[in-house]
């Protein structure tokens, strides 16, 4: 994959103790440019998901297994002299501050290190029985 895109999504579903690495859907990321973009895309999925399973959005509990936290950095992250190169997004089902979806921006290092271990985005979904912590070393 080109176009500032590493090409890999890093899915982590702490419910099943899973972590699985899938392939950025071009096609998506050219309609819907930027991480950002491509996150709102992914929630939408997971609503049509849930929908299809008979599960409201106003049954999710934002602080429970069902809500999706998503870290989405774009194409420009991690390209040096770059604007706004050390931007990534952050997007949840739900928030428990609003009650709907949640989005957030954030610079600094961290998502080019992220782009720099070889992923585009972290998909984290479920819930764990005991604290954890996720190390991302170079894919």
């Amino acid at each position: 994959m080109t176009g500032g895109f590493m090409g890999r999504i890093l899915k982590v579903d702490l419910t099943a103790k899973t972590i699985k690495s899938e392939p950025v859907d071009e096609e998506v990321a050219k309609k819907y440019l930027g991480g950002k973009g491509y996150a709102t895309y992914l929630l939408y999925r997971y609503l049509k998901e849930y929908k299809r399973k008979g599960i409201s959005p106003a049954d999710i509990d934002p602080l429970g297994p069902e809500n999706v936290l998503i870290f989405a950095t774009g194409p420009g992250t991690g390209i040096p002299g770059f604007p706004s190169s050390g931007r990534y997004h952050v997007m949840a089902l739900k928030s428990p501050l609003t009650g709907s979806i949640g989005s957030g921006n954030s610079g600094g290092e961290w998502g080019p290190f992220l782009k720099f271990a070889g992923f585009d985005m972290v998909v984290i979904e479920g819930a764990s029985d005991t604290p954890v912590y996720l190390e991302i070393v170079n894919g």
